[in-house]
């Protein structure tokens, strides 16, 4: 089955592994990136996207599978981290081959990676790549999986946006807010309507039609902006939904909310961002704090799916943003620093029990 290429020491990433998989016949190229197990399986999704060329990729990849590391870790979820990405257009290449190819990629690794939904992947992919490996999840519930994860990551977004209002403003609620949603894809859709139901005010926007489209004959309350305009508006929350990097040197001097709390992976452009918004005074919730609810459902689905169980773990990310928070303001250090340094304390002190041996 073409190429696959396992990677013990990836340079100076701090990854445990990372892999190249390639099967010529279906046009398969996919990276996964292990970043780590001291807690467990490495857990995180695969996504499906037409990069630029592989080094975009691999960039990629990296980021992802160590910020999965840190949100498991915060999550509570006794797992580690990991991504994979497959490279192309998904509408134009998917295929069941070439989703059975990865999941033959995918059984190989015994176990150290599981798989699940992200950008350009879906339940029925989740589905077609099971066929070929165990180690997947967010699976169909006509397969015994939890369904569309995007349901339980807004949840937990508006948990942690609950949280970081109560920081700001005294109170844990959007009611009279108005708030900005970049992004009304899976979950921002979802998002959308915790903000609504909690009588928050609702800027959106979204580079795809179709979402408008929907917003449009469902919200017909909610503005429809383009980015430019969301990020320079006049709103208390920015929720960045889509892509990483909405936060970098050109947006974030143009904010004028108060806080960002949203479901997009690696929003900070690059070390530095954090520091910046403190300077502004804008709170971050950081991404892998407040994004972890699609993640504690799909890994809930390993041991059994039970949607009340997992909503309630989700419903708790409430409490570890207002923890972080505090302890932010407790040490003086941007939020983002706060939340790595419990990840690393957890990782740290529950993964070295595993120098325990039991017989």
């Amino acid at each position: 089955m073409g190429v696959f290429t396992s990677t013990d020491d990836p340079s100076s990433t701090g990854h445990e592994q990372v892999v190249f998989c390639q099967d010529t016949q279906t046009g398969l190229r996919a990276i996964i990136g292990i970043y780590s197990t001291a807690l467990g399986p490495a857990l995180g999704g695969t996504r499906f996207y037409p990069y630029a060329d592989e080094e975009s990729a691999l960039a990629d990849v990296l980021d992802l599978s160590r910020g999965m590391a840190y949100k498991n870790a915060l999550a509570g979820l006794d797992l580690g981290g990991g991504k994979a990405v497959i490279w192309g257009d998904p509408e134009q290449l998917k295929s069941e081959p070439l989703l059975r190819a990865y999941g033959r990629f995918v059984e190989s690794l015994n176990g150290r990676y599981y798989t699940a939904c992200d950008v350009g992947t879906y339940v029925a992919d989740m589905d077609v790549i099971a066929r070929e490996t165990r180690y997947v999840t967010g699976r169909s519930v006509e397969h015994g999986g939890a369904g569309d994860s995007s349901v339980l990551t807004a949840w937990g977004v508006f948990q942690g946006m609950r949280a970081a209002a109560e920081h700001v403003w005294g109170a844990p609620t959007l009611n009279g807010r108005r708030v900005g949603v970049a992004g009304l894809g899976k979950v921002g859709k979802h998002l959308t309507r915790h903000l609504l139901d909690d009588h928050a005010e609702v800027v959106a926007t979204d580079v795809d039609p179709r979402p408008r489209e929907w917003v449009r004959a469902n919200h017909p309350q909610v503005e429809l902006v383009d980015d430019a305009a969301l990020v320079a508006a006049d709103i208390d929350v920015y929720a960045p939904c889509a892509l990483g990097g909405a936060l970098n040197d050109d947006t974030v001097p143009a904010l004028r909310a108060r806080v960002v709390a949203g479901a997009a992976n690696n929003q900070l452009a690059h070390p530095g961002i954090e520091k910046l918004l403190a300077e502004r005074g804008i709170l971050y919730a950081p991404d892998y704090v407040v994004n972890a609810g699609g993640v504690i459902q799909v890994a809930d689905e390993i041991e059994g799916f039970n949607f009340e169980r997992a909503k309630l773990r989700a419903t708790r990310i409430y409490d570890t943003t207002r923890q972080i928070l505090r302890l932010a303001d407790a040490e003086g250090v941007p939020p983002a620093v706060a939340a790595d340094r419990l990840a690393e304390r957890r990782m740290a002190e529950v993964g070295r029990l595993r120098a325990i041996h039991l017989r």
